[in-house]
């Protein structure tokens, strides 16, 4: 046989042989290289998923940690809350963004717990919650400006003065400045603490989401409001 032929023979073995087969000598073939790419391929589970089922997860606590506060409608109104504060939360981490539709989605919904709180008073009860929502996005306008003209860079987004007018909307006068406080020393916090572990410098132009600790401390302040200071 001549040499042409035998080659010719042999590869129509190879092609006629089984995936997987091995060869002769100890080598797999093409199956064993395609084998070799889709092992390759595999990836380990994406952090990502992990980051979703842990959002997932808070989610669910948020929701029952409402409706074990306030049972009934109240409890429903707060797990809404909840929920677009913690969507609020994780965009703004992600993207130094708070979406407008988040926003206004949790006024208009502080406005409907206000109106369902008591049907009697319903136009006061909402009149007060919207008075809340405008004096408190005014104060955080006014004190963005005097930022602005004080160090020639703004310290608030416009995200966080329509943030500031839902916080309003739900949150009683003696509860707003508690939510402020809690926002800005857990931002603080979290800031030095992540810098330490860096290793890095404190910065007092650093940049940082104050939606993702503005927003959580908005329901946080409602749970404790529900808690404790209803009747």
């Amino acid at each position: 046989m001549s040499w042409t032929k035998l080659r010719e023979s042999a590869q129509i073995g190879g092609a006629l042989r089984p995936a997987g087969t091995p060869l002769a000598g100890g080598g797999d073939g093409l199956g064993g290289s395609l084998g070799v790419a889709e092992r390759m391929r595999e990836k380990p589970v994406p952090p990502k998923r992990a980051v979703n089922a842990a959002l997932a997860g808070l989610a669910g606590s948020v929701a029952i940690a409402s409706l074990a506060a306030e049972p009934g409608i109240s409890g429903l109104f707060g797990a809404v809350l909840g929920l677009l504060m913690l969507a609020i939360a994780v965009t703004d981490a992600r993207a130094y963004i708070i979406p407008n539709r988040l926003t206004l989605a949790a006024f208009l919904l502080g406005l409907a717990a206000a109106a369902a709180n008591g049907f009697e008073n319903m136009p006061e009860n909402v009149a007060v919650a919207a008075l809340r929502g405008i004096v408190l996005a005014l104060a955080f306008l006014t004190l963005r400006e005097i930022y602005h003209r004080l160090r020639h860079r703004h310290g608030l987004g416009l995200g966080d003065i329509k943030l500031a007018a839902a916080a309003g909307a739900w949150l009683d006068w003696t509860l707003i400045p508690a939510a402020i406080e809690i926002a800005a020393l857990t931002a603080l916090l979290v800031y030095i603490v992540s810098q330490s572990v860096l290793r890095r410098p404190v910065r007092a132009t650093a940049k940082l989401p104050f939606g993702l600790f503005f927003a959580p401390s908005i329901w946080l302040c409602w749970l404790i409001g529900a808690l404790f200071l209803q009747g």
